[in-house]
């Protein structure tokens, strides 16, 4: 009690607040009350992802090699051109030249920032440590882009307040620098100079070392972007000083080299010593990304058909940037163990089989629900049934052996669908699809041999040649060799043996049945009647339906048909298989929702249901009505679906006047109720402009006082 005391000076200790409990990631993934099933997938997740991302990046240092180390050879050839002193006409008249990389990488825009920090890494490494590259949206202005290329070489800061683009006389201070092309000189020389002061009796360990003057390389991420005349300025000013910087350009361009004709004048472009370099084209990239992450059985997680589908139409008709469809893929592999408790099996052989004997007894009724699983029961002895539907212990034991199927299943499928794909890909319009993934598709959707197009493939494949028919056996039997599996080692050999016997065939006996064949048509040679010419004719077609098969067409019919036999054993669609949800990710809307964004529809919905954004219960309408208390914007949306192609603006603000008036409790047969005063007035003025911005209206010189509607359908 502090009541009886008069002064004092007394402690009171605060409550110990709780603290608020920090989420980790796994924990989003926990299953209920079992946490460790959590922990387990989301550390399967991270494994596959991180896999994901090491083979990508690899993927992309193999296929941009080639590119990367012309641009570097092209480099150091430029360098050495500066570092020797020649007085040839040659090299007189390119002294004025500033040599340039064209750098042409296609439409696939995201893409480009892995490839240029590669080329950056690559040069600081070899070749100049005075490497700097620049982005059309820092550089509005000469002042600008000069200043970013000042700061990223020198490291320091530039002052922006002068004007003009001179050498300035005087020593430069010494942290902060005069925004000019001079200011960088006079530093080149200052760092150059010093370093070869301090580099004397050293071993060459460095670029500067083995350089005495390394090159300053100025890479242009985004090249159509730029101003013309921001570039302009900036090639003339450093034609300039091309006698003392030793400049290179860098010009990377998404969509054709006329771009530099198009943004540089010929008094410009001819201050440049252009050469063209041309990337690999964005759907070789994707269709090696599909082939190395998508079409293996290393890799335990799978896309469905429709999922797969989605990705692709998302690359070919938005962006073609892999590393996009790479981000789906991962999005979907997030997905994918977050919502399936049994994706703790979907892992590597020896760890899928000991998960799958350490499953609880609430996973193993999970199994059991599985419409796989279930069609599976349906198939066994009703004993055998029994034992599935009542035992754990032996639920356990039969995944185990449905994973090794699994397993199985995959290789061989994927074998198959190369050697199928091997053997279609060259046929007169591509019956079963040009790129191997649109023939996995359909494989994954539905019974592939069951289709108009396959028939017609085996159908042009019967008209095959003997050497033709060798070649591509021949590459079939090199894609089998690879599998370890049994089946597609005999499959292998079995093609080995139709190859050796085409060989050997006698050409010369398959010429002589030919003239045999066409022995009656010698007979058409001599002059006959009309009556004797159509016995002809009906004899030669007679001979035509009774004729022989060749040798080498009964062969080639016979390994056609063994080949036919392999489609229909292990191209079965994987939703056939049990356990298949394990690994396989099925939902497209999700991945449809989330990557390809339609923003319309969006805008739209708002617009129609402000109560779903909102959150707001009152807000709530039949089809057909409009609520008063709605923000203006929705209220002016929902008239304006009641109106033609031209809407008149006084009738359109009489009928919002009418709706407003509602929300203020007037009462409707009053005079004033429906009257547009000004502040009526300029709340229906603020919601059109707003409509106008989001592209739904238009003004109009049709008609007076009209605006045209711009939308139809939708919400």
């Amino acid at each position: 009690m502090t009541t009886s005391v008069s002064k004092g000076c007394f402690v009171f200790k605060p409550e110990r607040k709780k603290r608020k409990r920090t989420v980790d990631v796994e924990d989003y993934f926990a299953d209920g009350d079992d946490c460790s099933n959590g922990r387990q997938r989301f550390s399967i997740c991270q494994s596959l992802w991180e896999k994901i991302k090491t083979d990508t990046e690899k993927l992309q240092d193999e296929l941009s090699k080639k590119i990367l180390d012309s641009l570097l050879e092209f480099i150091k050839k430029s360098t050495s051109s500066f570092q020797r002193k020649s007085d040839e006409w040659a090299c007189l008249m390119r002294a004025s030249e500033i040599p340039t990389a064209a750098l042409v990488l296609g439409v696939n825009v995201p893409d480009h920032d892995m490839t240029f920090q590669s080329l950056s890494d690559l040069l600081r490494e070899s070749v100049t440590p005075f490497a700097v590259s620049v982005q059309a949206k820092e550089c509005s202005a000469l002042k600008n882009l000069v200043k970013k290329i000042l700061e990223r070489l020198m490291g320091v800061t530039v002052d922006e307040g002068e004007e003009d683009l001179a050498l300035q006389g005087g020593p430069l201070p010494q942290k902060r620098v005069s925004c000019s092309i001079g200011a960088l000189c006079q530093w080149y020389k200052t760092v150059t100079k010093k370093h070869a002061m301090t580099s004397p009796g050293k071993n060459c360990s460095t670029v500067m070392d083995v350089l005495q003057n390394p090159p300053i390389v100025v890479i242009f991420k985004d090249f159509e972007a730029f101003s013309p005349h921001v570039l302009q300025d900036f090639i003339l000013i450093c034609s300039r000083y091309i006698q003392e910087l030793p400049l290179i350009f860098v010009f990377g361009i998404a969509t054709s080299p006329s771009t530099i004709q198009h943004l540089l004048p010929h008094s410009v472009s001819s201050l440049l010593c252009i050469e063209l370099f041309q990337s690999l084209s964005c759907t070789q990239h994707l269709a090696t990304v599909i082939d190395k992450l998508i079409l293996t059985a290393e890799f335990p997680f799978k896309l469905s058909g429709k999922v797969l589908q989605v990705l692709v139409n998302i690359f070919l008709y938005h962006d073609f940037s892999v590393r996009n469809f790479v981000k789906g893929l991962q999005l979907a592999l997030l997905e994918h163990f977050h919502t399936q408790p049994l994706s703790v099996l979907c892992c590597k052989k020896k760890e899928a089989l000991l998960s799958a004997q350490a499953l609880k007894h609430q996973h193993v009724e999970m199994v059991r629900q599985l419409p796989s699983f279930m069609r599976y029961v349906e198939t066994q002895e009703p004993q055998e049934q029994v034992q599935l539907l009542t035992s754990d212990k032996h639920v356990k034991e039969v995944c185990q052996k449905l994973l090794k199927d699994l397993r199985k299943y995959h290789k061989n499928y994927y074998s198959i669908l190369r050697c199928l794909h091997s053997l279609t890909s060259a046929l007169p319009k591509y019956p079963l699809g040009k790129q191997i993934r649109e023939l996995h598709i359909s494989s994954l959707e539905k019974n592939v041999w069951e289709t108009n197009e396959y028939e017609s493939a085996i159908q042009l494949l019967r008209l095959l040649a003997k050497d033709e028919l060798v070649a591509t056996l021949r590459k079939c039997a090199d894609m089998l060799k690879p599998c370890e599996t049994k089946k597609m080692s005999s499959a292998s050999q079995q093609l080995e043996d139709y190859i050796v016997r085409l060989e050997q065939l006698d050409c010369m006996h398959m010429e002589d049945l030919s003239k045999e064949v066409m022995s009656p048509g010698k007979d058409l040679q001599k002059k006959t009647d009309l009556y004797h010419l159509q016995k002809t004719l009906l004899e030669m077609k007679g001979s035509r339906r009774t004729k022989q098969m060749t040798p080498f067409e009964m062969l080639r019919n016979e390994a056609l048909d063994f080949i036919d036999c392999l489609v229909r054993s292990h191209l079965t669609p994987p939703e056939l298989l049990p356990l298949y949800e394990v690994c396989y990710y099925s939902s497209s809307g999700f991945l449809r929702r989330h990557l390809n964004a339609t923003p319309r529809t969006s805008i739209q919905t708002a617009l129609h249901q402000p109560s779903y954004y909102l959150q707001n219960e009152r807000l709530k309408t039949d089809a057909g009505t409009v609520s008063s208390s709605a923000p203006d914007i929705c209220i002016v949306y929902k008239l304006h679906l009641e109106c033609g192609r031209l809407i008149n603006l006084y009738d359109w603000l009489e009928a919002y006047a009418t709706v407003v008036s509602g929300a203020e409790g007037k009462d409707p047969d009053s005079e004033d109720y429906g009257q547009v005063d000004e502040l009526k007035h300029a709340r229906f003025i603020k919601a059109v402009s707003e409509l106008e911005f989001l592209g739904f209206v238009k003004s109009t010189k049709q008609k007076t006082d009209h605006v045209a509607r711009l939308t139809w359908g939708g919400c």
